[in-house]
């Protein structure tokens, strides 16, 4: 199943990638942080680590590291704007419980 973008989110890593002017895909993970145990992790990849098990998605290719798949798999990455605010939102359907603040979250 994999790891996949919506469309407004394979635009805008698209769209930021033209602008950086450098840049294969986006690098997906995850980390120990916060009140709920575990956070995402974002990053424009500019070199391919051996390790990485890739995915493309709407013409966006997205690399995620094989320790992260586990907490990732099947998640979609959308971006929204939200009257002043935008930014990514994780769709993950392993979540079992976030904090409160959405900065972490738990499987």
């Amino acid at each position: 199943m994999g790891v996949t973008l919506s469309d407004k989110a394979a635009k805008h890593v698209a769209n930021y990638l033209t602008k950086r002017g450098k840049g294969v895909g986006l690098r997906l993970g995850v980390r120990t942080s916060g009140c709920s145990g575990m956070a995402y992790k974002l990053e424009f990849v500019d070199e391919v680590s051996p390790e990485d098990l890739v995915f493309e998605s709407n013409g966006v290719k997205v690399f995620v590291d094989a320790k992260s798949m586990p907490y990732l798999e099947g998640m979609e990455l959308d971006f929204a704007r939200e009257g002043l605010n935008e930014g990514f939102k994780f769709n993950n359907p392993n979540v079992k419980d976030q904090c409160g603040c959405g900065e972490s979250f738990n499987v």
